[in-house]
């Protein structure tokens, strides 16, 4: 397993040395203190299995860094690590297509419970953003934050096509670009996101992400491949 991390505090990547490797006993870790090393390291190393990404970072600042790497790796997983965690950032994170976000308040704990839900291929949201404004509910009570056990799509009536929408809807991906992806006409591609809203109870883009974060959905990757 090969993470890349992109923070500019020498104290962050040296403490995310010390707990990743509690993911995997093959951990290969690679760090950057900027986005342009950042991009070029994951330039370099295709089999990125993730990366974690700092949203305030020298030359590259807020959601800007996260575009910047979603544009350049579109196929790779990204979670923001971020010392904030208000809502309005949050969902912004969601709607430029990071699989997760990651308060730096977090405990050790949740940050790997959370990222094993990234890597199966789920979507990590902090409760606050999914029991806020959007009137989605609070999730079942829980000793502590970590994420659930993933459902998958077939769970909750989605067909393998939708699954596969929804997946690329999670990586932010408008509609023209899925109707491409996925060789569909813009009119099929619209069928299948009303049924997934109407699966996830969602009226939104933004919403189904957080309803798929709040049920642990696990998405593969489009095309059928994990």
């Amino acid at each position: 397993m090969k993470i890349l991390i992109v923070d500019d505090h020498p104290l962050i990547r040296e403490a995310l040395r010390h707990v990743l490797p509690g993911l995997a006993a093959d951990i290969q870790l690679l760090d950057a203190a900027d986005c342009e090393t950042g991009l070029k390291l994951a330039d370099v190393h295709p089999d990125l299995d993730l990366a974690l990404l700092d949203l305030t970072l020298p030359g590259c600042r807020g959601m800007s860094a996260l575009q910047t790497f979603r544009g350049a790796h579109p196929a790779l997983p990204i979670v923001v690590l971020s010392g904030f965690d208000d809502s309005e950032t949050v969902l912004a994170a969601l709607d430029q297509g990071a699989m997760g976000f990651i308060p730096k308040s977090s405990t050790n704990e949740v940050l790997l419970g959370a990222l094993r839900l990234v890597l199966s291929g789920g979507v990590y949201v902090p409760r606050q953003a999914i029991v806020g404004e959007l009137g989605l509910g609070a999730p079942a009570p829980r000793a502590d934050d970590t994420p659930r056990r993933p459902q998958t799509a077939s769970d909750i009536g989605l067909t393998e096509r939708q699954a596969e929408v929804l997946t690329l809807m999670v990586q932010g991906k408008p509609n023209k670009e899925i109707c491409r992806e996925l060789n569909l006409a813009e009119g099929t591609v619209k069928v299948h996101i009303t049924a997934i809203l109407k699966a996830l109870g969602a009226s939104n883009r933004t919403q189904a992400v957080l309803a798929a974060s709040r049920i642990g959905l696990k998405l593969g990757s489009p095309g059928g491949h994990s």
